[in-house]
């Protein structure tokens, strides 16, 4: 039965990505279509208000600035209201002004589309903070990535310019993320999810007691929590809290609201590559990866903890240490492994209490960053290493390599080194430099392997912008706070620009004629070299630290 919900669950993402692929390529595509008549009006009052009258296309070093200022501007805001939030208005319960190095590296994680969490949510912001920083955040980080993305494709597809940043900024709220957002809104305050300014309820219990329950606007921030793949949750369990995740239905809900819009992506991709078999021989190269580590997961917690088996306990239900029972193991593991394959960083269970290899999952997801991936990051990724793989492939039988009839050469191969390098970088330097200082030791609670998957966990989490933690970790300390901050940042940004580049630079070379000679990239034979190239870089780049982390902590249990 657990195989069957995540099989219907898979089939209803899979009726949804041509629709959604193509609606995103017509708001995309800068071309006369239905939706102008709907939003077309509102747009052009924010541009009028913006002073965006002349919306010409931009060169990818202007495309990027737009973007980098954009970002600047909003965290300086975001900063701004947490450090002064005990004296604005929405506080009901009172909550004062966030401690400095706390207010960085929440300001940094909204703004990277990371939502990376040192603070509970219901004791640490108030309700305007959650509303004015939080949830604004999610909006405007998500179509940041998702005007990048499409920005990319427009570039290595050969369109005359990468577009316009505000542009795209302004269509990626009004016609994807705030409908959208109202939609799932509406649909989850009807499965019973609080929306409401009340101040903190009051309650006696049975016992006679009196209980302090927290409620809020929580509905308006799932959406866009899940929609945009932030994941930041309004409660300090997240989506494993009865008000934010209440029943199997909205589980479901929350899962295809973080998941349909990166798969679709590839879709698009395909109709701006005019060529819908490139589309889905990416999305065919992310499901398979998608399907072999959701099955490792689902295997792991369903056979249970080995140490526990050992003691004769029954494992019929697997692992349910740490996962609600309103979930159980099969929508516990599919909500693990989707929200690591999208960066959305939402948990509904905690990865910390998962078996070993079970939480190899959400590690490797995170390393590979390029399944399906967050607001337009995924997708980036996964093109990244389709170029990579035909540079690979020419340099195998002597000819220079082509991707979308135009010729891979030295320069977009330096900057698709500095992209890919600068991921393990950024997760493997961290975790050893925190295990070297007494600052980095004094937050690990768990000695040995496990803890080394914690530390290792929280810096792959920053750095594919996914926001999800191992918990166990004392995070909320000067040295955490500052030392993911600068992950998230460079994580979000040094790739996104580099990448911005590449389109650049193919975007301004003259597309060269397919040949018989000519290597192939919407066939099946391309997929699984794609699919080969991804597990090899990511295996030998990873693989040692994965080994002294759970699968030693695996062997030890046997």
């Amino acid at each position: 039965m657990g195989i069957v919900q995540i099989v219907a669950v898979i089939i209803i993402l899979l009726l949804l990505v041509k629709p959604l692929g193509t609606y995103l390529y017509n708001v995309f595509s800068n071309e006369p279509n239905r939706t102008d008549r709907i939003f077309g009006g509102i747009e052009r009052g924010i541009y009028k208000l913006g002073g965006l009258k002349k919306r010409e296309g931009m060169s990818w070093k202007r495309y990027a600035i737009s973007f980098l200022s954009t970002n600047v501007v909003l965290v300086a805001f975001g900063y701004l209201i947490l450090r002064l939030q005990g004296g604005l208005p929405l506080n009901p319960n009172g909550i004062g002004e966030m401690e400095q190095t706390l207010t960085f590296n929440t300001v940094i994680s909204f703004m990277t589309n990371t939502n990376l969490q040192h603070y509970s949510g219901e004791t640490g912001l108030s309700y305007f903070s959650q509303m004015a920083v939080i949830t604004m955040m999610m909006f405007t980080s998500a179509a940041s990535g998702f005007s990048v993305a499409v920005a990319f494709v427009r570039g290595i597809t050969g369109r005359k310019t990468l577009g316009n940043f505000f542009e795209d900024f302004v269509k990626a709220h009004t016609r994807v993320f705030i409908p959208l957002a109202l939609l799932v809104t509406l649909l989850l305050v009807a499965q019973q999810v609080p929306q409401t300014l009340k101040p903190t309820l009051e309650v006696a219990t049975l016992e006679g007691q009196t209980q302090q329950i927290a409620i809020g606007p929580v509905a308006s921030l799932e959406s866009i929590k899940h929609l945009g793949t932030n994941g930041g949750g309004f409660f300090g369990a997240n989506s494993a809290h009865p008000f934010e995740n209440p029943s199997p239905l909205t589980n479901v809900i929350e899962i295809l609201s973080m998941w349909m819009i990166p798969a679709a992506l590839p879709y698009m991709y395909g109709l701006f590559a005019k060529n819908k078999r490139q589309g889905w021989g990416i999305f065919t190269a992310m499901m398979v990866l998608f399907l072999l580590l959701l099955s490792l997961n689902f295997y792991a917690e369903s056979k249970g903890n080995p140490a526990i088996n050992a003691m004769g306990i029954d494992a019929a239900q697997g692992s349910m240490e740490g996962k609600e029972v309103r979930f159980g193991i099969p929508q516990s593991s599919l909500f693990t492994t989707v929200t690591t394959a999208a960066t959305t960083g939402s948990v509904n269970n905690m990865h910390d209490t998962q078996t070993p290899l079970g939480g190899i999952t959400p590690l490797a997801l995170m390393m590979l960053n390029n399944v399906f991936g967050g607001k337009g990051v995924g997708l980036i990724n996964m093109l990244m290493y389709a170029i990579l793989a035909v540079f690979l492939c020419g340099l195998m039988v002597g000819r220079t390599p082509e991707f979308l009839g135009r010729k891979i050469e030295a320069r977009e191969m330096k900057l698709i080194a500095i992209a890919i390098l600068i991921h393990p970088l950024i997760i493997l330097a961290p975790t050893a430099a925190s295990f070297l200082t007494d600052l980095g030791q004094g937050a690990i609670s768990n000695p040995g392997y496990h803890g080394l998957t914690q530390v290792l966990y929280e810096y792959a989490s920053a750095a594919a912008n996914n926001g999800s933690g191992f918990e166990g970790l004392a995070d909320n300390s000067t040295f955490w706070n500052m030392m993911t901050g600068l992950v998230m940042l460079l994580g979000r940004y040094v790739s996104i620009i580099a990448m911005l580049a590449v389109a650049g630079s193919l975007l301004r070379k003259q597309p060269v004629p397919e040949t018989i000679g000519t290597f192939r990239t919407d066939n099946g034979l391309f997929t699984g070299i794609l699919i080969g190239t991804v597990l090899i870089i990511g295996a030998l780049t990873f693989l040692p630290v994965i080994v002294l982390g759970p699968i030693a902590e695996h062997l030890t249990l046997r």
